[in-house]
């Protein structure tokens, strides 16, 4: 048996290149005779060529009474081929190359085009057939190597594959249409072709037909038969033309066969013109789909482009108006990050889902201190008559006792207040470099200049913002409040004393009766001194670290430019993102042509299918 797979591929291609091929494959598995295939490719001679390395075969239709022409390609070489009888030549040395002289395989692609009035419009791959028991110079598991190799061509979902089998044997245990219906498992995209008609035992010509009738093994796409040369006629060197005249006349004389030829299920050409109408019926299928892809690949690589920009103009005056765009494009979009608003460059920004976190931590560190101070004096009585009570008699509360113990309490979040300022400025810093390289992309001393700003400004705004937050904290040692806040306060403490009974947590003597009382009074206003710090800690840094700080930046980047010497060094462009612009708009270019040419060929196949290509047929 023998497997073709005969696939159509459609796709936008790699994005190295960004090129949109569109081809039909024939994969070609175990013993044929190669050359019954390639006789069809205007050969004219035997190729005893044993298949070790994939064979694309580009066939491209010219005008009656053009001539001959051919070249084959692998890795990096392509030579062109003068004449027919160099094709087998030049395929021994491809494959001696790139496997050797052993019996090996290879992945590696040789690349073989013919242009000649006597082929179809075809692209057909030649692969290794399939071994079951490896031979000298072979790897032990080269039967399993093929088979993938196999598997890789033909598992793709724009694959036509042809399962190729002998009518001498049992089709429903071949080992290729086991293959295909692993990766068809509906049969949707598998045609069958039956070999060696001539072979069939007397008595069972009717299975054959019945198989290509399709009343055996269902396929959507069919059967064909088709009679290669024998190894007399291959002995006797039968010519292309004679060789197809006997191949017909043995299907037309055939008391079997004859159905099958007049069905236009036999012979080779008849075989041809199927593959041909299956490539433009597959097209046409898979058209919405390519177009598809081209638009999503046209998408991102606009999307991409408009990432690097235009590269800098050659005029003076316009490559200053070309920096200053750029340098005001970025400074604005810092001014947006510290708003929270989107940005023009793309660049997606968390840094206020960062901050609410953090000041939601530092919220909760101050309610948390106020807990544990309160839970301290209720545990150490004996220690706070010691430690604040004065001269006055048990039950008066000292209002200097009162200022001491908040104060001491205030002072133990002014470095915590302080080490969150150094944790936003670090991440400002963070953020802004990452905008920096994402809007200036392609200019490295731009980027380097805008980062030196930041930095420096980042350590000007920090230390100024760390003045006021410690300023801050020494006004809160002014124990101060509206009358009518700490009054609603120190209500609002009595109600929850009571819910929360208080007095089981301190003795009745009169200690613990000042504390009580002292208590309610420290719960009261650290509540509002707290509520105060939680708001004013974040405004401070908001403010000096991202207002101040993106204002700051955008007065010193524009005023950077009056440097008149520095604009050149500036924009200078880094040469990897000037190739990556050339690349992506040489890319966008074949692009929106082939989704022109992707228009234009829609309509060609659509007037191709209702003619039934005819005007396809080969002239032999």
């Amino acid at each position: 048996s023998r497997y073709l797979a005969n696939p159509q591929e459609l796709s936008p291609g790699s994005t190295n290149d960004e090129k949109a091929p569109a081809h039909l494959n024939l994969h070609m598995r175990n013993n044929i005779k190669t050359a019954d295939i390639h006789m069809y490719l205007q050969t004219h001679k035997k190729m005893c060529i044993v298949t070790r390395c994939p064979l694309e075969l580009k066939m491209t239709r010219k005008k009656k009474g053009e001539a001959w022409y051919g070249n084959i390609s692998y890795r990096d070489y392509k030579e062109e081929l003068k004449k027919p009888s160099l094709v087998e030549k030049k395929i021994r040395e491809a494959q001696d190359k790139l496997v050797g002289n052993g019996n090996g395989i290879s992945n590696d692609l040789i690349s073989l085009e013919i242009a000649s009035p006597n082929v179809p419009d075809l692209t057909l791959i030649d692969l290794p057939g399939i071994t079951r028991v490896a031979v000298s110079g072979q790897s032990e598991d080269i039967g399993e190597q093929i088979k993938q190799l196999i598997q890789n061509n033909i598992r793709k979902q724009e694959t036509i594959s042809l399962v190729v089998v002998p009518c001498n044997v049992d089709i429903a245990t071949t080992e290729a249409l086991r293959m295909a219906q692993q990766v068809d498992p509906e049969g949707e995209r598998t045609l069958g072709i039956l070999t060696k008609p001539d072979l069939v035992d007397k008595g069972t010509e009717e299975n054959v037909v019945k198989i290509v009738h399709n009343e055996v093994i269902p396929l959507k796409k069919g059967y064909m038969v088709v009679k290669c040369r024998g190894q007399k006629e291959i002995t006797e060197k039968v010519s292309l033309s004679e060789a197809l005249k006997n191949e017909e006349a043995f299907f037309k004389e055939h008391a079997h066969f004859q159905t099958l030829f007049d069905e236009g299920q036999a012979t080779v050409p008849k075989l041809a013109e199927k593959l041909t109408l299956e490539l433009v019926h597959h097209i046409q299928k898979s058209l919405p789909r390519l177009d598809d892809q081209i638009q999503k690949k046209l998408k991102q690589t606009r999307a991409n482009l408009d990432k690097l920009s235009n590269g800098p103009p050659s005029d003076a005056i316009e490559r200053l108006g070309f920096l200053i765009d750029r340098v005001s494009a970025f400074t604005q979009d810092a001014i947006s990050l510290t708003k929270g608003e989107e940005l023009k460059c793309g660049y997606k920004s968390s840094i206020f889902s960062i901050l609410r976190a953090q000041f939601a931590v530092w919220k909760e560190a101050i309610e948390t201190s106020g807990t544990n101070f309160n839970r301290n004096i209720q545990r150490e009585v004996s220690q706070y008559e010691r430690k604040y009570r004065g001269r006055e008699l048990p039950g008066f509360i000292n209002y200097k006792t009162f200022e001491a113990m908040i104060q001491e309490q205030i002072k133990q979040l002014e470095e915590p207040a302080v080490q969150k300022l150094k944790d936003v400025s670090e991440l400002v810093k963070k953020e802004l470099f990452e905008l920096a390289q994402s809007s200036l992309v392609g200019f490295p001393n731009l980027i380097r200049t805008a980062m030196l700003k930041i930095e420096d400004i980042r350590t000007k705004r920090e230390a100024e913002a760390e003045a006021i937050l410690r300023m801050q904290f020494q006004m809160e040692l002014i124990v101060y409040t509206q009358d009518t806040t700490y009054s609603k306060m120190l209500a609002k403490g009595k109600r929850e004393e009571k819910e929360e009974a208080v007095n089981s947590l301190v003795n009745n003597n009169s200690s613990g009766a000042t504390l009580k009382e002292m208590l309610k009074h420290l719960k009261s206003y650290y509540q509002i001194a707290g509520q105060r710090l939680a708001d004013q800690i974040p405004l401070v840094i908001r403010y000096q670290m991202l207002q101040q700080f993106a204002n700051q930046l955008q007065r010193e980047m524009l005023q950077m430019l009056q440097d008149k010497e520095r604009k050149e060094s500036l924009l200078q462009e880094d040469i990897g993102t000037k190739i990556q612009r050339e690349r992506l708009q040489n890319g966008l270019k074949r692009l929106s042509n082939g989704r022109l040419l992707l228009t234009e060929f829609s309509m060609n196949t659509f007037n191709f299918s209702s003619a039934q290509g005819q005007s396809l047929k080969p002239d032999f």
